[in-house]
């Protein structure tokens, strides 16, 4: 037999493989179960146990010092700097500034106050006649719509029939009357000559019956004739008295039945035009609520037959927040831009400010009204969303600091200095706020520099104002 060739001291943590003798005879070596396995030739060897614990032991030590280097890094930028040993805080220095101040807005396009007229009916009927569509250029007095008028002109015919009555009436007083007046003073002048005779006649037998030349009795007789002539007379008075106050009162009745049936006959040609519903003012329909052919129900509201708009009569509603409301007065000069035509900028000015809030999401906004001054050919239109800027005065060579650097502490605005390094609270007045830049109107001086960011006040030395 062969004997097997020797080998090394197995380590501790290796495993002794085990030889057994091939079918050709040949010894070979076999693994160990559990163990790293036999190289041949062309194959690459797997770490062994050892190395692997190694690796294991390595990776915390090496977690550990990337931690303990990203801490020293922040350190140093925080603390480990030359210098004051706190951290570093961007400043500004106050300086002049020109300020052009604005006021930014959203509004809409609206009709002008009468440039948007809802055109009704008067009375009921059936629209006879329906002369607008939507979009069709009206002017004032065109007829846009009929309602059927045959009873009305009926109406109307009857009231002018009574007129013609009532002016013949006085005519007719006009014409009569001062014929009776002049023939009562006819018999008032026959009379009054029959007085006169009667006067001579009873003069003439009294001087008879003095004489002896006639009878009491002639006497008598010429005196009754005399005193019925005297009655006659006052009765042809009378008579011509009360012809001349019932012409007066004839006169003004007729004239007052003329005055009647001439104000029933306007009011008749009224209601007829009625009829007959025409443009009040130059404009566009801009709507049609009743068609021809449906009978409309006048009431205590007359029901709209169109819509019109005069698109040369326009304004701007802007809606100003109220924290800026107090800087705009009218007459100031503002431009505006459509969604429609955002490369377009009109111009106008504030004419008016209404003094009623309007309240939305809890936010408080004031309506301003602008006139537009360019002429836009109607490329507006009601409704449009406009944003508006509202160019308010310009302020120039004012102090000012970023807007960033005043802070709001126990109800005053704060600016910290810097003093020899050092931050300073300081007490400010503002003003005016331009964009990134606020205007100070006290507290502190040109050339003097502030912290944007407030910095750290030290824990036993808090800054007091």
């Amino acid at each position: 037999m062969n004997m097997l060739p020797k080998h090394r001291a197995a380590d501790a943590g290796d495993a002794v493989p085990e030889n057994r003798l091939s079918g050709d005879g040949a010894l070979r070596p076999q693994p160990v179960r559990g163990g790293p396995p036999r190289t041949t030739l062309g194959q690459t060897s797997r770490p062994s146990g050892k190395k692997r614990r190694r690796r294991k032991r390595l990776l915390p030590i090496l977690a550990l010092l990337i931690l303990v280097a990203s801490l020293a890094g922040w350190w140093w930028n925080t603390y480990g700097r030359p210098g004051t040993g706190e951290p570093v805080s961007q400043t500004a220095v106050v300086e002049r500034r020109d300020f052009a101040s604005s006021v930014l807005a959203t509004g809409a396009v609206k009709p002008q106050v009468g440039a948007e007229v809802r055109v009704g009916a008067r009375l009921s009927g059936k629209v006879a006649k329906l002369r607008a569509n939507i979009g069709d250029q009206v002017a004032r007095g065109q007829v846009i719509a009929e309602i059927e008028k045959e009873d009305l002109e009926a109406m109307l015919a009857q009231r002018e029939a009574e007129l013609q009555l009532a002016e013949a009436k006085l005519a007719a007083v006009h014409r009569l009357f001062p014929k009776e007046i002049e023939r009562a003073k006819l018999d008032i002048a026959r009379w009054q000559a029959t007085c006169t005779l009667g006067e001579l006649e009873v003069a003439r037998e009294t001087n008879l019956r003095q004489q002896n030349i006639t009878s009491e009795a002639t006497l008598e007789q010429a005196q009754e004739r005399l005193a019925i002539a005297a009655a006659q007379l006052a009765t042809a008075e009378t008579a011509h008295e009360l012809v001349s106050l019932r012409y007066e009162e004839d006169l003004k009745q007729a004239a007052a039945e003329v005055a009647r049936a001439q104000s029933s006959v306007a009011n008749a040609r009224v209601q007829l035009a009625y009829a007959t519903i025409t443009a009040p003012i130059d404009g566009v329909i801009a709507s049609v609520s009743t068609q021809e052919g449906e009978t409309v129900a006048a009431g205590f509201n007359a029901p709209t037959f169109v819509t019109i708009i005069d698109l040369d009569r326009l304004q701007v509603d802007a809606y100003v927040d109220e924290v800026d409301i107090g800087k705009v007065r009218p007459g100031q000069e503002a431009v505006f831009t459509v969604d429609t035509f955002p490369g377009r900028e009109f111009r106008g000015t504030v004419s008016a400010i209404y003094p009623k809030a309007i309240i939305q999401d809890n936010v408080v906004n004031y309506d301003v009204v602008i006139d537009i001054l360019d002429r836009h050919d109607g490329a507006l239109r009601p409704e449009m969303t406009a944003s508006v800027t509202v160019l308010l005065e310009t302020k120039i060579g004012v102090l000012a600091i970023p807007a960033k650097a005043v802070k709001r502490e126990r109800g005053k605005n704060v600016v910290y200095v810097s003093v020899d390094g050092q931050p300073e609270p300081r007490e400010v007045t503002v003003g005016w706020k331009d964009g990134a830049w606020i205007e100070v109107l006290g507290g502190l001086e040109e050339g003097q520099t502030v912290f944007v960011e407030a910095p750290p006040a030290p824990r036993n030395n808090p800054p007091q104002l």
